[in-house]
């Protein structure tokens, strides 16, 4: 992975850290004996998990769209060369790593697995210290007060 200078300078590709984090879940819970999620309806369940699936996918679709249609990465080692603010960027500063955390639990609850939708919790803080915290800074150093103000305006995650 080249990492730019001018970039929030992230060591590792968030996706590939929600998409490990899941395996080594549900392999984990598999070696403990497949914990279920105790929620007490099979179908609510199910409902829960997939509209986690298909919120976080649209989530991660739309604001990966918006990324491209400003003509900047969507990557966090690579340099920004816009501030994309509208679409689901009015809801959320963050919805990508929303979508892939939506997609996580969705998944997590479809297979009924409580190891892996635990371990969401200590994953969510590491991408919000190693991920979210670092590109905060870079977009407040490269945009000024134009991220501020939006910064200001908008919630981190919901």
């Amino acid at each position: 992975m080249d990492i730019d200078q001018d970039s929030a300078r992230v060591k590792f590709p968030p996706p590939l850290v929600f998409l490990g984090t899941l395996l080594i879940g549900l392999t984990l819970g598999h070696v403990l004996g497949d914990p279920r999620v105790p929620i007490p309806s099979h179908n609510l369940q199910n409902l829960l998990g997939w509209l986690g699936v298909v919120l976080g996918a649209a989530l991660v679709l739309s604001a990966s769209s918006l990324f491209r249609q400003r003509g900047t990465y969507a990557r966090p080692w690579k340099t920004s060369s816009a501030l994309v603010t509208d679409g689901v960027y009015r809801l959320t500063r963050n919805p990508m790593y929303l979508g892939m955390a939506l997609l996580y639990a969705g998944i997590a609850l479809i297979v009924d697995n409580l190891v892996a939708l635990l371990l969401l919790v200590p994953l969510v803080f590491v991408i919000q210290r190693e991920v979210i915290a670092r590109e905060e800074a870079y977009l407040e150093g490269k945009f000024g007060e134009r991220y501020r103000t939006y910064r200001d305006s908008v919630r981190r995650w919901i």
